[in-house]
């Protein structure tokens, strides 16, 4: 199957949902919208689904208008947050039951189950109900009905949101393995930029309702298009400050000077904004070229092994990500260091002017 949107708008009582999203989506396509809470992403499932109706625009399933299809004339699947199963029906019967509506042979119908059940690890539990599972189980029942049905398009929104961290980790590294083998187009909801990048394939970032940049997902978390993209691809969200571009390098609004990186060589001078993600902003030196700035301690925040220190920099409040346990008491003025190599550079109106050049080689703690 091809997917392709075509200008797709929706509006509800007059409020724009959803804004002239265009996208294009190839066979075996693994496909990540991300997006903050009330973005749109549920929206635009439910409208790529045929379980709403946009207002204006097009869908197009291999050249073919579905646009006014419900979700029974086209051949979707989806997964949803909460682990939605037949509580009176044993875990085969759940995966079994999109099957059973479309009337096909008893034998293919055990064959497809247990195949599937087998892929998810749950083909033990066939005989219990959803009721003596953990949730990981139950969600795993859930994704298994989904693909049991073999669509051409698999749509999941955050299936993984209600699971504790453990098995979300497990999870998101079997249903890449998974999705990697199959020919389905996969749009996969999440508002987690860790989660976009050890999903891999391509990612969409969604803010208000409006497709900010669609492409390969490292290119997208690389070349952020502009600052809302950065901000939304980052987490903590990404640091902005204003600065001055000169021949030899960014002056910032309090005197501090950071030198001419090589990726910022040929850019226009004048006003710019800089941005720089919380794990290449820190309180500890990295590397001769860093430059540090005076900041004053509003919060340092431990999260397993490593801490998160709020600061505030001439009025700007700037969040640094470190590893291990950093103790500072509020208040304190510490140097933050900026490493001239990993800062982006936006034009005042918040369009890239320039990225960093190297791409994260590994994805623990890049977001």
């Amino acid at each position: 199957m091809t997917l392709r949107l075509d200008a797709i708008t929706k509006t509800v009582g007059g409020a724009v949902h959803i804004d002239r999203v265009s996208l294009d989506l190839a066979p075996g396509s693994f496909n990540v919208l991300l997006g903050r809470t009330l973005a749109g992403k549920t929206t635009l499932l439910r409208l790529i689904a045929g379980l709403d109706r946009p207002t204006s625009g097009r869908i197009l399933d291999d050249g073919r208008d579905v646009t006014g299809r419900g979700v029974a004339g086209r051949d979707v699947a989806m997964v949803y947050q909460q682990f939605i199963n037949y509580p009176s029906f044993t875990v085969f019967e759940n995966i079994a039951s999109p099957l059973r509506r479309k009337g096909m042979d008893a034998v293919e119908i055990e064959r497809r189950v247990k195949r599937t059940a087998a892929m998810l690890r749950i083909d033990g539990l066939l005989d219990r109900l959803p009721s003596q599972l953990s949730g990981g189980q139950q969600q795993r029942t859930a994704i298994a009905r989904a693909l049991v049905k073999e669509a051409g398009l698999l749509l999941l929104d955050e299936p993984l949101v209600n699971l504790d961290y453990k098995l979300r980790e497990e999870l998101r590294e079997e249903l890449r393995v998974l999705f990697a083998e199959r020919r389905t187009v996969v749009v996969y909801a999440t508002t987690e930029p860790a989660e976009a990048l050890i999903l891999g394939g391509n990612t969409g970032v969604l803010h208000e309702g409006r497709l900010l940049q669609f492409g390969p997902t490292l290119q997208v978390y690389g070349r952020p298009v502009d600052t809302d993209a950065g901000a939304i691809f980052s987490d903590p969200p990404m640091n902005f400050i204003d600065g001055i571009l000169t021949d030899d390098g960014v002056a910032l609004s309090d005197g501090t000077h950071l030198p001419l990186a090589a990726h910022e060589r040929g850019l226009p001078a004048g006003p710019c904004r800089i941005g720089v993600r919380a794990n290449h902003l820190g309180v500890v030196r990295r590397g001769d070229q860093s430059v540090a700035v005076p900041a004053r301690v509003e919060l340092a925040e431990i999260s397993g092994s490593e801490t998160f220190i709020h600061v505030v920099h001439n009025g700007v409040p700037l969040v640094a990500r470190e590893e291990g346990i950093h103790t500072h008491p509020i208040g304190e003025i510490i140097p933050v260091y900026f490493d001239p190599a990993r800062v982006f550079v936006f034009a005042p109106d918040g369009r890239l002017l320039a990225a960093p050049r190297s791409l994260p080689n590994r994805l623990k703690g890049v977001a």
